[in-house]
């Protein structure tokens, strides 16, 4: 398969908050919103949007989720609404010690098993991977009206790999991720100016080394969900599931 810069590239509340309780929800807690928002833009009623779709049926689906996974990316890429939308961009969500974290990251790389992204190993996300290697993504494409939803386990990329894709980098994202100690705290922006203004100089001419903290991870599927928006809230979803690599994947319709 092209890699998704080959695909992208070939397809040319805020409010006046109200007090809350210091303590943690707890399993069984209820409550109830209260309505702290004075604009009438806020007025979540007035935001309801029908979706209007041809529909997605079984026939229509690939028995292998890649498979399906790459046709609805390269419709992402095709009909996207402008240069300005990020078609690989997915929300990717991660654990450890029961709490979930969940951030936007872009996707650069997929075959017939993995979905890749890259990152600092020892951000946030990065830490938590490694304490606990399983994951899910997101892809939320809103002008097709579709989602897929992918959870599966997470391991690093090859060191090589992570290399071709670093100096494929332009060499301000190069200088700037070796930069950055992701996800620990700053005193000041120039601080972090003053650390990239130095690799600058000492990397002049000459090519920026891959940092030994930072890389790409593969997420190998275990759980495909593809949706598709329907008028009146009668979806359409399908899942896939295996309960081993090497079986054939199960497909059903989910209740929306």
């Amino acid at each position: 398969m092209l890699s998704v810069g080959q695909i992208i590239t070939k397809a040319t509340c805020r409010g006046n908050g109200a007090s809350q309780p210091s303590r943690r929800i707890a399993a069984g807690d209820q409550f109830y919103p209260q309505n702290i928002f004075s604009d009438s833009m806020n007025n979540f009623e007035d935001l309801r949007k029908e979706y209007e779709s041809q529909g997605l049926d079984r026939g229509d689906l690939h028995d292998d989720p890649m498979q399906q996974f790459d046709v609805w990316f390269r419709d992402a890429v095709q009909h996207t609404p402008g240069k300005w939308y990020e078609p690989n961009a997915v929300t990717l969500s991660t654990s450890q010690d029961g709490m979930v974290t969940s951030r936007t990251v872009l996707l650069k790389d997929y075959d017939e098993h993995h979905l890749v992204f890259f990152t600092h190993y020892e951000s946030e996300k990065g830490r938590q991977l490694t304490a606990n290697p399983q994951a899910s993504l997101l892809f939320h494409w809103h002008f097709l009206g579709r989602q897929i939803r992918v959870v599966g386990d997470v391991a690093k990329t090859s060191r090589e790999m992570s290399e071709e894709y670093f100096h494929k980098r332009p060499r301000g994202a190069q200088l700037s991720a070796s930069a950055s100690a992701q996800s620990t705290v700053l005193e000041s922006r120039e601080q972090l100016q003053r650390v990239r203004n130095e690799l600058e100089q000492t990397y002049a001419g000459v090519d920026i080394p891959l940092p030994e903290n930072w890389g790409g991870f593969g997420l190998r599927p275990v759980r495909f969900e593809f949706w598709q928006g329907r008028v009146n809230r009668m979806h359409d979803r399908f899942q896939y599931t295996r309960p081993d690599n090497d079986d054939p994947w199960d497909i059903v319709r989910l209740a929306p």
